[in-house]
C-alpha cells in the first residue's frame, strides 16, 4: 500500500479543516487497527508532535515501519552527537520500539550549520548501529536539496506535494532523488485540508485565490469527481513517489481515503491548479494572510 499514516493529529489539533481536534486514544487505536487490516505498513510521526509518540507506543506500533523526526536544533545546543542519541533513545521508549525505519531532520537546514558535521556523524552511526534503517530530511522546498546532497548522502526525503504545490516534480527533483536511490515520501496531499473544503467554507483570507477555487470546484463538479479522489490521484499516480502520507482524524476518514484511493483516475488532469505562490503553497505563510 502506497499510503502511510501521518500522526500529527494524534498529538495536537492540526490542519485548517480539522473540526474534531486531537484524535482520542481510542480512535487512534481503531485507526491503527484499520490501517494494518488494509495493508498500510508505514507510520509517520515526530518528537515534537505533542503526545503522538506516546499514543503510538500505547496503541501499539508493532508491525509498522515507524518514521520519526528530530526537533530543530536550539542555537545554543551543546553536545550535538549525544543529544541526537538521547533524543532517539527517548523516542524509542515512547514508541516502545527497538529500532526505527526512518529518522528525519524536521529542519533540514540544521545539516548546513556549524553543527552539521556532528549531526551527520550521529545519524550515520545510528544507521551503522542498526538503530535506524534510513536517515534523511523533511523539507519545505526542493531548493533545500542541492546544498544538503552536497554535504551528505541521505536515504529518505519527505516533501510537500499536491495538486497546487508541484515543485518536487516540476523542479526535476522527484526523478533525481529516485536516480540517487533516495526513498520519496510526500505529505500535504490536501494542503492541510484546504483542498477538501466546501467552496463556501474556505476562509476569507484565501479569497485572493478565488479564481483558483472557482475553477477547482467547477471542474470537479463537471467531472463528477470528489475533491478527495482528485487530490489523491496526483501523487499516487507518480511512479517515483514511494509513499503518500495522509493524516486522518477518524476511522471513517481513513476508510474514505482508502475507498477513494482504489477508485482514482490516474489520467485525471488537475494541472490547472498548479501554483508557485508561496503565500498559498507554504502553510507557514498563512498566519500572515
Amino acid at each position: 500500500m502506497k499510503i502511510s499514516i501521518g500522526t500529527a493529529q494524534f498529538g495536537f489539533d492540526y490542519g485548517i479543516a480539522n473540526a474534531i481536534g486531537k484524535v482520542t486514544y481510542t480512535e487512534a487505536c481503531r485507526i491503527l487497527f484499520e490501517a494494518k487490516k488494509n495493508r498500510i505498513d508505514t507510520i509517520d510521526t515526530a518528537i515534537n508532535y505533542g503526545a503522538s509518540e506516546e499514543v503510538l507506543g500505547r496503541a501499539g506500533a508493532d508491525g509498522f515501519r515507524v518514521i520519526t523526526k528530530l526537533p530543530a536544533l536550539a542555537e545554543d545546543q551543546a553536545g550535538i552527537y549525544h543529544w541526537v542519541f538521547e533524543q532517539v533513545e527517548c523516542s524509542l521508549k515512547r514508541l516502545k520500539q527497538e529500532k526505527l525505519y526512518g529518522l528525519l531532520l524536521h529542519r533540514s537546514q540544521d545539516l548546513l550549520g556549524l553543527n552539521g558535521t556532528e549531526l551527520i556523524k550521529a545519524l550515520t552511526d545510528l544507521k551503522n548501529n542498526g538503530v535506524v534503517q534510513r536517515v534523511g530530511v523533511s523539507i519545505y522546498s526542493p531548493d533545500d536539496l542541492d546544498q544538503i546532497l552536497q554535504r551528505t548522502s541521505i536515504d529518505l526525503v519527505q516533501a510537500p506535494l499536491n495538486v497546487v504545490d508541484r515543485r518536487l516534480q516540476s523542479s526535476g527533483w522527484l526523478v533525481r532523488l529516485k536516480d540517487l536511490g533516495v526513498e520519496v515520501h510526500t505529505r500535504s496531499t490536501f494542503l492541510q485540508g484546504l483542498l477538501l473544503m466546501e467552496h463556501s467554507a474556505i476562509p476569507q483570507k484565501f479569497a485572493r485565490w478565488s479564481t483558483l477555487w472557482d475553477r477547482w470546484h467547477e471542474s470537479l463538479k463537471l467531472l463528477g469527481v470528489s475533491p478527495l479522489s482528485a487530490c489523491l490521484a496526483y501523487p499516487l499516480s507518480l511512479k517515483h513517489v514511494d509513499q503518500v502520507t495522509i493524516g486522518v482524524d477518524s476511522v471513517a476518514q481513513l476508510l474514505e481515503v482508502l475507498q477513494a484511493a482504489q477508485n482514482i483516475n490516474p489520467a485525471l488532469d488537475t494541472s490547472f491548479m498548479c501554483s508557485t505562490d508561496l503565500d498559498l503553497i507554504n502553510p507557514s505563510n498563512w498566519r500572515h494572510l
